[in-house]
C-alpha cells in the first residue's frame, strides 16, 4: 500500500500532520515525532515529551452553527484582526502578520476558512479560526481556533469549529485537527462534542541537554 493511499485509510493513526504539510516540515536533529504505539516512555528519558491528539471527521452530521449574540465574519479582509485575536487568547503563542500572511501562499489557502466572531453588543472580535483545504486529496485542516478568555465557555468555539466544518462540508471528504494532549483549556474535549472522533497520540520528543 502506498503513503497515500494508507493515508486516506486512516489519516490520524498514519501521520501526525495533515498531507499537506508532510513534504513542508523537516524535522530538527534533536526531534523525533512518534506515534504512541510506538512509544514507551523508559525509552526516551532523554527526551521532553509534548503528546499531541489527532482527530477526524468525516463531516457528516455537522451541527448547524448558531449564536444570535455574534456575527461570523467570513474571509481576510484584514489579516491584523486574527493576529491579535490569537495573541491575546493565548499566553505562551505570540504570531506575527508574516505568519499568517505564509499561509495565503499555501495552495490549500481558502479565504472562505477564516472567520471571526464579533460581538453584536459590544463590536469586540472574541474569536477566531483558520481552517485549509487540501483539494488534491479533500482534506480539511483546522489549523487556529481561539476565543479570548473571558468569553470562554459560552460554547462559541464549537460554534467556530462547526461553522468551518460546514463550509467544508460538500468539497471535502475529510477533516483532520490536532491539538496538546495537556492543554489546560481542554480542547480535545471541545473537538470531540464537535463530532471528532479517535484517539491517535503523537508525541513530540525533544532530546535535552545533558
Amino acid at each position: 500500500m502506498d503513503f497515500l493511499r494508507k493515508y486516506l485509510n486512516d489519516p490520524c493513526g498514519t501521520a501526525s500532520l495533515p498531507y499537506w504539510k508532510l513534504e513542508k516540515t523537516s524535522i530538527p536533529n534533536n526531534m523525533l515525532i512518534l506515534h504512541d504505539k510506538k512509544y514507551t516512555k523508559s525509552m526516551y528519558e532523554n527526551y521532553q515529551d509534548e503528546p499531541y491528539f489527532r482527530l477526524y471527521h468525516s463531516l457528516k452530521n455537522i451541527r448547524k452553527p448558531l449564536n444570535d449574540s455574534v456575527e461570523i465574519l467570513y474571509g481576510v479582509s484584514d489579516i491584523n484582526d486574527f493576529v491579535k485575536n490569537i495573541n491575546e487568547s493565548y499566553i505562551d503563542i505570540r504570531v506575527t502578520k508574516w505568519d499568517l500572511e505564509k499561509y495565503k501562499e499555501f495552495f490549500v489557502f481558502c479565504s472562505d476558512l477564516w472567520i471571526l466572531l464579533k460581538d453584536k453588543a459590544s463590536g469586540t472580535i472574541i474569536g477566531s479560526g483558520i481552517a485549509c483545504l487540501d483539494y488534491k486529496i479533500k482534506e480539511g485542516s483546522i489549523e487556529w481556533v481561539q476565543v479570548l478568555p473571558q468569553y470562554r465557555n459560552h460554547g462559541f468555539g464549537q460554534l467556530i469549529v462547526n461553522t468551518l466544518l460546514s463550509k467544508m462540508a460538500g468539497t471535502a471528504d475529510f477533516a483532520t485537527v490536532s491539538g496538546k494532549q495537556n492543554d489546560s483549556n481542554s480542547p480535545l474535549e471541545m473537538y470531540r462534542k464537535c463530532g471528532f472522533t479517535g484517539n491517535d497520540i503523537w508525541h513530540i520528543l525533544t532530546k535535552r541537554n545533558l
